[in-house]
């Protein structure tokens, strides 16, 4: 399913309807600020494997590598054994960061981008 020298980032893919506002479509701005970051870096999309998920839970591929507890997305799950200042957790061996400014901090940390202007 994943490759293990590849890290694998979760994206909510755009244009969702949630239940809980019927009749509405959304997009998630979080993960819509590291598509940006995906598009400023092309290069990105050959060292880091994007999956864009479906709004509704369970996320069953995002479970399956960092358990029920921790299926909010933007996720970035890291590859077994490589840990990262910005880790949000561990599950099943391999580090995950949560959340749109971690994970980019997590992938200037990994030399894949530059960092942000101050």
């Amino acid at each position: 399913m994943t490759s293990d020298n590849k890290a694998t980032l979760f994206l909510l893919a755009p244009d969702f309807e949630d239940a809980k506002f019927p009749g509405q479509r959304f997009f998630c701005r979080h993960s819509a600020l590291v598509e940006g970051v995906l598009t400023s870096f092309p290069a990105l999309l050959g060292t880091v494997d994007v999956r864009r998920i479906a709004f509704p839970r369970p996320r069953a591929e995002v479970i399956e590598l960092v358990g029920e507890a921790n299926q909010a997305l933007p996720v970035l799950v890291l590859p077994a054994g490589q840990p990262s200042a910005y880790a949000s957790g561990e599950a099943n061996g391999r580090a995950f960061v949560s959340g749109a400014e971690r994970i980019i901090d997590a992938l200037v940390e990994r030399g894949l981008i530059p960092p942000a202007h101050p």
